[in-house]
């Protein structure tokens, strides 16, 4: 809501200027007949043709005046500034005054009845079952857009700090109903800074150490004197092997998928200092049932076609 200042403004601004351009209008049409004509001109002269000093066409003047009176109507129905009209929409089952933010949502409110009974039935499909229905999976999608796109990707494909949807590499699991989990309540990973604990050598020699858990280029020497320290401190949440532990969200160090990058310098800053990811939780946002709608889409992404 503006201040009783700027809306007094905005009220005399718009008002004003529609009532200037009445009297403008009689001003310019002040002693004119209708069917008055001149040899006057208005003194304007181009390649030859002049301008006659003869008066707007009356089907003109009543188009300006009927701008006015229109403009007028929508103010009264519809209001200016901190002044509310006469116009109604129905909200949450009862009449309120007409705002934008009150239509919008009267409209969001429509259209969910609208398609309340379409949700129910998907509702009561299992995740893994409606990832089969193409009609589910193109709404799923429009969801997807709509409220993942911007981290995910609009092909789904991630980026650096999201993951990658499309792939077998899940975090906290791909199973239907995990994802469905997620989803609803969202994720919160943290991976600890280690850089105080093992010095700027150690972290230098444990990022050699998880490159060759992957099976890529790196200094063995290094990664040996890593070894132990990985048993003391990254054992309890990636597991002996480095396969990591998708109870506690803790990623496979050994199937070459990075989430932060999989280089020297990437792997050290993660060890250095730490991650912290987060996944929104979409239940109070979207409600369930088009949670288990997205989650069938997101579910598919990873299915083989």
């Amino acid at each position: 809501m503006l201040s009783s200042f700027w809306s007094f403004w905005v009220q005399a601004i718009v008002i004003g200027s529609m009532v200037g351009c009445g009297l403008l209008i009689l001003y310019t049409s002040k002693g004119q007949r209708k069917d008055e004509t001149t040899d006057q001109t208005t003194g304007h002269s181009y390649d030859g043709i002049e301008e006659l000093d003869n008066p707007l066409p009356r089907w003109w003047v009543f188009m300006f005046w009927g701008t006015i009176v229109y403009g007028f109507g929508y103010l009264l129905v519809y209001g200016l500034a901190n002044f509310d009209g006469i116009g109604k929409v129905t909200v949450d089952g009862e009449e309120v005054t007409w705002t934008a933010t009150n239509q919008w949502k009267a409209e969001v409110q429509a259209f969910d009845e609208k398609v309340a009974p379409l949700y129910a039935e998907y509702l009561a499909t299992p995740v893994a079952e409606l990832a089969k229905n193409e009609a589910a999976l193109q709404t799923g999608q429009r969801l997807f857009k709509s409220y993942c796109a911007v981290c995910h990707g609009s092909n789904a494909m991630g980026a650096q700090g999201f993951p990658n949807l499309t792939d077998h590499d899940w975090l906290y699991g791909g199973e239907a109903d995990t994802i469905k989990q997620t989803i609803m309540y969202g994720r919160q990973g943290a991976m600890p800074a280690w850089g105080a604990a093992l010095g700027d050598e150690g972290v230098k020699d444990m990022a050699q150490y998880v490159r060759s858990l992957s099976g890529l280029e790196h200094d063995a020497e290094a990664a040996e004197k890593a070894a132990p320290k990985y048993q003391q401190l990254c054992v309890a949440c990636h597991g002996a092997e480095g396969k990591g532990m998708q109870l506690v969200g803790a990623p496979n160090l050994t199937d070459e998928i990075w989430l932060y990058g999989g280089s020297t310098k990437q792997i050290e800053t993660t060890l250095r200092y730490g991650r912290a990811g987060k996944m929104p939780a979409q239940a109070e946002i979207l409600g369930e049932e088009k949670v288990h709608v997205l989650s069938a889409y997101v579910y598919s992404l990873s299915q083989d076609k």
